[in-house]
Parts: structure tokens; sequence; C-alpha cells
């Protein structure tokens, strides 16, 4: 289980239903993250992704 009460200042994230989102604040509660890409040649932000992303086990989503 993930202690998400850590918030992580240098890592802002607005995603709440992220099981590493912190429960009170938009930071994550990972010491680091991996930014990684779906594209082979990304020029967009939306061609990037966090690949920590876990949903939340009681998300509503």
């Amino acid at each position: 289980m993930t202690d998400n009460s850590y918030a992580n200042q240098c890592i802002r994230c607005t995603v709440t239903n992220c099981k590493n989102h912190n429960k009170d604040k938009n930071y994550c509660s990972l010491n680091s993250i991996t930014v990684g890409t779906h594209e082979a040649n990304p020029t967009q932000i939306q061609c990037t992704d966090c690949e920590n992303f876990e949903l939340k086990s009681d998300c509503n989503c």
C-alpha cells in the first residue's frame, strides 16, 4: 500500500485518481517519477505520460 500522505513539492500533480497523488495537496507522493511517451516523435504535451500512474483502488471513475 502506498503512503500518499507525503507531498513531494518537486513533483506537482493534479491527477487525483492516481494512487500516488498526495491526499491533501496537488503533489505526487513518490520520491521520483518517470516521464515517458507513447509516440515515436512527441511534439505536444499530450504525447507524454507519467509512467508511475496507478489507478486508486477506491476510485469511482
